[in-house]
């Protein structure tokens, strides 16, 4: 058991600068998790809905907000906000299979039983899955790393058991210049026992 926030998105990340913190705030549509509970699917912001919510899939759980994650990292990193625009719910889910593909949308929908809405059959389309390369261009390129991409690859999966879990996004090697810079800081500062020695005047 556990909380899940289903509603991240950039206005519920507080950044603290100085302390280099995030906090994510805003916890009214947070709910315990219950493995095999079926929950309300109508949460979370348009553009940071996970694909089982817009397919109404009711047995969802933590990975809705790596989902979420995922859209943000892409917006930060591809420079486009929000990533997935949809005009409405059913835009959204179009919108995100123009980018993962449609033949993976089936495959999901098919190894959990969803029956897709009948309004998609107008909209939904054919589209191949996309590398994440291609949004890749001039005014973004010093945001991305293969790092960047590989974890966003594993964020934006239409299975949400595929997706990473917390634990295993924080161990990603797109954090390993953090975890340095941190180590480094660790290292360098003086311990108080070194500073109730030191001979001289603290300046």
């Amino acid at each position: 058991m556990g909380i899940m926030h289903r509603d991240v998105k950039p206005h519920n990340v507080m950044i603290d600068h100085e302390n280099k913190r995030l906090r994510l705030i805003d916890w009214g549509l947070a709910e315990f998790y219950h493995p095999g509970q079926e929950y309300n699917v109508r949460v979370a912001s348009r553009y940071f809905k996970g694909p089982e919510l817009l397919v109404d899939y009711q047995m969802y759980d933590y990975s809705l907000d790596m989902w979420s994650l995922g859209c943000m990292l892409a917006s930060m990193i591809f420079r486009k906000e929000p990533f997935f625009h949809g005009h409405d719910n059913y835009d959204q889910l179009v919108r995100i299979a123009k980018v993962l593909g449609t033949e993976e949308l089936y495959e999901y929908l098919d190894k959990y039983h969803i029956d897709l809405d009948p309004r998609f059959s107008d909209i939904l389309g054919r589209h191949s899955k996309k590398r994440w390369e291609r949004f890749v261009h001039s005014e973004n390129q010093h945001l991305v790393s293969p790092e960047a991409l590989d974890f966003l690859d594993k964020l934006l999966r239409y299975d949400h058991y595929e997706r990473l879990t917390a634990k295993e996004a924080m161990e990603h090697p797109y954090f390993d210049s953090v975890r340095g810079e941190r180590q480094l800081n660790i290292t360098t500062t003086p311990s108080n026992s070194t500073l109730g020695n030191a001979s001289g005047p603290l300046t």
